[in-house]
């Protein structure tokens, strides 16, 4: 069974980007060099999941930022659309999150990196998460895109460990109790 796992960053006030989508207040802040563990958690996975919307954020970026397979959840969005430098880096699927692990599954992949407001949200709705690092950067935006949605029910979690740095960054690590 493929798990899914997330790690992102978001705003003391719950925010993981401006209504616009801009993330500037995250990836400017200075973070002093310190390590808060993305790279050991891109170990672990096998492939990333994404949305369109956070797809659309990170496109552009040179050079391109995953080393892993990524895959985009979208209705609209066609792999012919694709920039010809990410097109062999880059899969555009039309599937439920349970459709989408399981085609996960049945290509060997154990563990992805699910990533984006949305997508989190119907992976969590759907029980397909086991982990989340959220890393909160103190900083208010005040509005904008927020990490959690509505929910038909409660969803418990372990709380496993909680870090601060000295950039003032707090990161706390949460099991989805199943």
């Amino acid at each position: 069974m493929t798990t899914g796992h997330i790690f992102i960053g978001i705003s003391l006030d719950g925010f993981i980007a401006r209504r616009n989508h801009d993330i500037g207040w995250l990836t400017e802040y200075p973070t002093l060099g310190e390590d808060h563990g993305f790279n050991a958690h891109m170990d672990r996975v096998d492939a990333v999941v994404m949305g369109r919307g956070t797809f659309e954020v990170i496109k552009d970026m040179q050079p391109w930022y995953y080393a892993k397979p990524v895959v985009v959840l979208s209705h609209s969005l066609r792999q012919s659309a694709l920039a010809e430098d990410i097109a062999d880096k880059v899969e555009i699927l039309e599937a439920s999150p349970q459709a989408a692990m399981d085609m996960f599954a049945a290509r060997g992949w154990s563990r992805v990196y699910v990533d984006g407001g949305q997508v989190i949200q119907s992976f969590l709705r759907a029980g397909l998460i086991s982990d989340m690092v959220i890393s909160r950067i103190p900083v208010l935006i005040g509005d904008g895109i927020p990490l959690f949605g509505a929910l038909d029910a409660d969803m418990v979690l372990d709380h496993v460990e909680t870090r601060s740095f000295p950039s003032g960054m707090v990161q706390s690590v949460y099991r989805v109790k199943s």
